[in-house]
């Protein structure tokens, strides 16, 4: 019989719930996650488990891990969801190698299928009009008309928006100087009732900054506006004229993207007022301009309605 700690003994595998419990106990003791980054993990992990059923894991190969990618593609589940399982399948049988004498790692180099590209929601022309023409109501409506008319007319993100202070905005050569992502800087055109409406806002905003508040967007209290207070505000405006879709701020960057694309055709131009730093994020609303022009054709070329 072989003694207990001979050289020669090999000892028995742990379970996979004794090393699945090991992995949380890295993930949360070694690694500090937070407690839900952990449970995120762990939910993946199981998942992985049940795929497998009765599988050992030692036994998984890269054919095995690609089977259960595929069987939780055709349930339904997106290529990010895939994607972070296999981040955290990767991670599991990372630490079955360190700890627990693995020597593959089956999940290395799989990908998630490519999810299909969301198109950007956007307003047509006329719902934008129906939007932002009118007068608000309340003591800040001068404050949120300029607000979205910028975002509108110009294509700011909405963190682009807030950051700006009263000298970003030349009225008189109508440009807006921005911030954007990266600290790039770039400056964009002005539209005319973008610029009417800032000039008619700033009156009342030097009424309400406190001393030494640098905003040109102020709150009630006079300290520069949030993003959250935006959103807010533009949702109870597009709920008072009579929209029923989900309007937030970043619709109207896209909404402006769109339409400065359908009327001009120029893609770089609209990259270069967006501040992408590459033409391919651009070029999805290349598909948006396509719906467009194919609406355009479908109602108006004679050979394309349909025989009733």
């Amino acid at each position: 019989m072989t003694r207990r700690g001979s050289p020669q003994e090999t000892p028995p595998a742990p379970p996979p719930d004794a090393r699945f419990d090991g992995y949380l106990s890295h993930l949360a003791h070694e690694k500090r996650l937070a407690a839900h980054t952990v449970e995120n993990y762990a939910r993946d992990v199981r998942d992985l488990l049940r795929l497998t059923g009765t599988m050992p894991l030692e036994a998984l190969g890269v054919h095995d891990i690609r089977r259960c990618v595929a069987r939780l593609h055709a349930g339904g589940l997106g290529g990010r969801s895939i994607a972070r399982k296999l981040s955290a399948w990767r991670s599991f049988f990372g630490y079955l190698a360190r700890d627990h004498g693995f020597t593959a790692n089956p999940v290395t180099g799989l990908k998630a299928p490519k999810s299909p590209k969301r198109l950007p929601s956007s307003l047509t022309p006329d719902e934008a009009a129906q939007l932002l023409d009118g007068e608000g109501e309340g003591d800040l409506a001068l404050r949120d008309k300029a607000l979205f008319e910028l975002i509108y007319s110009s294509g700011l993100r909405l963190a682009e928006a807030v950051s700006l202070d009263p000298p970003d905005v030349d009225l008189r050569e109508r440009t807006v100087r921005v911030t954007g992502k990266g600290s790039k800087t770039r400056v964009v055109p002005l539209g005319t009732q973008a610029a009417s409406a800032i000039e008619a806002w700033l009156p009342l905003r030097a009424s309400l900054a406190r001393p030494g508040e640098t905003a040109l967007f102020v709150n009630r209290v006079g300290r520069r506006i949030g993003p959250r207070s935006v959103q807010t505000a533009l949702k109870q405006l597009a709920t008072a004229r009579g929209l029923t879709r989900n309007v937030h701020p970043h619709v109207l960057r896209h909404s402006f993207a769109s339409h400065v694309l359908q009327s001009s055709g120029d893609l770089r131009a609209v990259q270069e007022l967006l501040g992408h730093a590459s033409i391919s994020t651009t070029q999805v609303y290349t598909h948006l301009d396509y719906q467009h022009l194919a609406k355009v054709y479908d109602s108006a070329h004679p050979r394309a309605k349909r025989k009733s």
